[in-house]
């Protein structure tokens, strides 16, 4: 008989490549992980894994058995979902991701939210961009992630994932109050083609957001600082080193020498959550997506 746990070893090991990345997932130590999968190969009589320079690698039976584990587990997913909606509880353990300014704007109402009117229902939070948000989940490691499309530039989602809208977050272009521009009502992106640009790090969909829109008008942008944080790059704004995109959720009070002016076509981020279409009937996404969507409401 197959040990349930093992094959999740297995599949975390597939997934993520290695055994530290899944002994990081499972959230247990890399000599757990070893010790499940040799304990997994006696139990199917033939060798999983082999060397791989530093590393392993999965041998075809370890694909093979991977393969069937995936599936499996998938299978216990749908099971336990198929209960807990059958038993309307929102109960067990949900664990959830999200991008910065959202984990800041949305997470604080919506899981207390959660905590107060289920608390048979334990929450784990973490944060991460988008695309690391979709894998997250793709790989069972959160439950549901919050992520973004740009109003023009949609974030791939693959199949196998379900999706519930949250809110539409607009944003403004920050400048220092000394900009020319500062007094305007509105402003348009192309108004900024001699500006410098404080962006998001290189390889972030943001900032290949930033580039794809800025492009498409005909500029070709000067980033002369790049931040993660919005807080950061609105600092960097205040000490006049450039301009910045600053969507409104999870923003917060605008630094002292900063103004932020709306754009004359509008410029949106549409915020959803996403989660495994297996998953799809859990009490628990349910609970949390209402919170979510109650949450975003409150900031309107």
């Amino acid at each position: 008989m197959l040990n349930l746990e093992r094959l999740r070893t297995l599949d975390a090991l597939a997934r993520h490549g290695s055994v530290s990345g899944a002994a990081e997932g499972l959230h247990v130590t890399t000599s757990a992980v070893s010790q499940q999968m040799s304990k997994l190969e006696r139990e199917v009589g033939q060798q999983l894994l082999a060397k791989n320079g530093r590393g392993v690698r999965l041998t075809d039976a370890g694909r093979l058995l991977a393969d069937h584990a995936a599936r499996i587990l998938s299978q216990v997913e749908l099971a336990q979902s198929d209960l807990e909606a059958q038993r309307g509880q929102v109960v067990g353990e949900l664990r959830l991701s999200a991008f910065p300014t959202a984990a800041r704007g949305l997470f604080p109402a919506a899981l207390a939210a959660l905590r107060a009117e289920h608390p048979g229902l334990r929450l784990r939070s973490q944060e991460l961009e988008p695309a690391d948000g979709v894998s997250a989940v793709i790989r069972g490691d959160v439950d549901m992630a919050v992520v973004l499309d740009w109003y023009n530039k949609p974030l791939p989602v693959p199949e196998g994932l379900a999706k519930a809208s949250l809110l539409d977050d607009p944003a403004d272009v920050a400048m220092p109050a000394g900009h020319p521009l500062a007094d305007r009502a509105e402003v348009d992106l192309e108004d900024f083609a001699d500006d410098e640009w404080i962006a998001w790090p290189e390889g972030e969909f943001c900032h290949e957001w930033l580039f794809f829109t800025l492009r498409a008008k005909g500029i070709e942008p000067v980033v002369a600082h790049r931040a993660e944080e919005h807080h950061t790059q609105l600092a960097l704004v205040a000490a006049g080193l450039g301009v910045c995109v600053a969507p409104r959720l999870g923003r917060g009070p605008v630094p002292a020498g900063v103004r932020t002016v709306p754009v004359r076509h509008r410029v949106t981020r549409h915020v959803y959550a996403v989660w495994r279409a297996d998953a799809d009937r859990r009490p628990s996404i349910r609970a949390a997506v209402e919170a979510l969507r109650s949450a975003g409401a409150e900031r309107e």
